[in-house]
């Protein structure tokens, strides 16, 4: 059960030495973002994976942004020169295990906030995903932002650690969807730019109550899925997001997945609504004897 939260008057704690059971009954089961301070202490990627480390070992990946090449040598340059006005294009993320595979064993040991983690369950196929990718870095520089105020894809519970300098999240929680004004062709977007808002074409965007929060170097951040957030960099900033699926965020997961099929390939959506609540009872039995 949800507790009775105004979210519009909550702010995001920093805390240390968190049980798991403390996580999940103060923030996860009551979908309240949180700051921890050291849950990637132990990790060996902490004071490793900086710009230099990615610039020797990885030189010649290549993203795309905005139809443009960047290689990560030249894309690194990018973001340590001095700040000249420009942003750092963004985003400039990768899937890692697609492209640096042998780093997953630098981000453990992994962050949980359930019982089970559902996403690498026995019973949960990669594809029911989609185009999410449960392991991703993220690279910028001053000025970077993710381009438009957004929730995640399936509901998925988004965390965020800094490896490597520090980020500004700005959340809008669920109760402020009205004032947001949601792209009718992407209702997981929103129209209005936050950081310069056009208040003569959205109005109601005024009354809008956005909670920020900077993560600093070493801490974690988990925000709730349909929690709407965008990010800002003051500098030179490397992240590793990873998606979260427990419990508190399956049903509204099984429901995005299905949307999903049924514009897809609307054959499998049912059998695949079928299989996740079947897997779902399942899991919700291994947990209840955990």
């Amino acid at each position: 059960m949800k507790l009775n939260l105004n979210f519009s008057e909550v702010k995001v704690d920093k805390r240390s030495n968190l049980s798991r059971k403390e996580l999940y009954n103060e923030y996860i089961k009551p979908e309240i973002p949180v700051v921890l301070k050291d849950a990637a202490k132990d990790w060996n990627a902490m004071g490793k994976i900086t710009p230099e480390f990615f610039k020797k070992n990885y030189p010649d990946v290549t993203k795309q942004i905005g139809g443009v090449p960047y290689r990560m040598s030249d894309y690194i340059d990018l973001m340590l020169a001095p700040p000249s006005g420009k942003p750092v294009p963004y985003p400039f993320n990768f899937n890692v295990e697609k492209f640096f595979p042998e780093l997953l064993a630098d981000i453990k040991p992994e962050i949980l906030y359930a019982k089970l983690d559902r996403v690498h369950h026995a019973l949960m196929p990669h594809f029911m995903f989609g185009n999410t990718h449960v392991y991703e870095f993220f690279l910028g520089g001053a000025g970077s932002r993710w381009p438009t105020l957004h929730i995640d894809l399936l509901f998925l519970h988004n965390q965020m650690t800094q490896l490597y300098g520090s980020k500004t999240f700005f959340l809008y929680p669920p109760d402020q969807v009205q004032y947001l004004y949601l792209d009718p062709e992407n209702p997981k977007k929103s129209l209005v730019n936050i950081f310069n808002p056009d208040y003569d074409r959205f109005p109601l965007f005024r009354k809008a109550k956005c909670i920020t929060v900077t993560v600093e170097e070493g801490e974690t951040i988990l925000h709730p899925g349909g929690w709407w957030h965008t990010t800002q960099m003051d500098g030179p900033c490397i992240s590793l997001g990873r998606v979260q699926l427990n419990a508190s965020n399956w049903d509204a997961f099984c429901r995005d997945n299905f949307k999903k099929w049924k514009e897809n390939r609307n054959m499998f959506r049912t059998p695949a609504l079928a299989y996740t609540t079947m897997v779902g009872y399942v899991m919700n039995i291994q947990e209840f004897f955990m």
